[in-house]
């Protein structure tokens, strides 16, 4: 029997949308086979701008005692997905900084030949969700990784409408919450990513 897919989502979440959509992942990765760990990355705004927003601090509060990632759930696992909000069309600083403690790693040749694809959401449709995930794909090409964007690879994708990965629109009071065609996208994103990692390391 081949050995079992290995499958890291690591995210940031402000106000809890990254983190929804972190764990259907996480879920969705677990039923089409894999071993998945499911890591936040640690908050880096102070604690005067995360008390300055309650949905902010109320997330923060619920998930401070969540496993944070570390450089080795990236180099553990077969293929990552990895979760940021919209910051002016680019990635929050809060995963941008962890990507780029990853240095060492990518020196040694660890982060490539693996599986990736991202995730986002904003407030407002065109809010930079494409620009975003493009701009994390960037990261992913100096790793030697393998981009593996859900395209239009299945109808669901005409639904959710992002062939670059998955994203989702929050809305004024930017608490929207996933519908239906977020959800299957999600499923989607995973079971393929999952599926295309198994066959690189076949």
């Amino acid at each position: 029997m081949p050995p079992m897919t290995k499958l890291s989502v690591i995210y940031y979440s402000s106000t809890g949308t990254v983190h929804a959509m972190a764990k259907r992942l996480a879920e969705a990765g677990e039923k089409a086979g894999a071993e998945v760990r499911l890591r936040q990355v640690p908050e880096l705004a102070p604690e005067e701008a995360v008390a300055s927003n309650a949905a902010w601090s109320q997330h923060f509060d619920a998930t401070k005692n969540e496993p944070k990632a570390t450089a080795d759930d990236v180099v553990w696992a077969d293929a990552v997905l990895f979760g940021t909000p919209t910051r002016f069309g680019n990635l929050s600083s809060q995963l941008k900084q962890f990507i780029d403690t990853l240095g060492p790693q990518w020196g040694q040749g660890l982060l490539a030949d693996k599986v990736y694809a991202g995730f986002t959401a904003t407030m407002t449709a065109h809010g930079g969700q494409e620009s975003t995930l493009l701009a994390l794909y960037n990261t992913i090409h100096h790793f030697g990784g393998l981009v593996v964007a859900p395209g239009y690879t299945d109808p669901v994708k005409f639904g959710d409408g992002n062939p670059y990965g998955v994203s989702h629109v929050t809305g004024g009071g930017n608490d929207a919450p996933l519908g239906d065609a977020q959800l299957n996208a999600l499923d989607h994103m995973a079971q393929r990513v999952v599926r295309i990692a198994g066959k690189v390391n076949a």
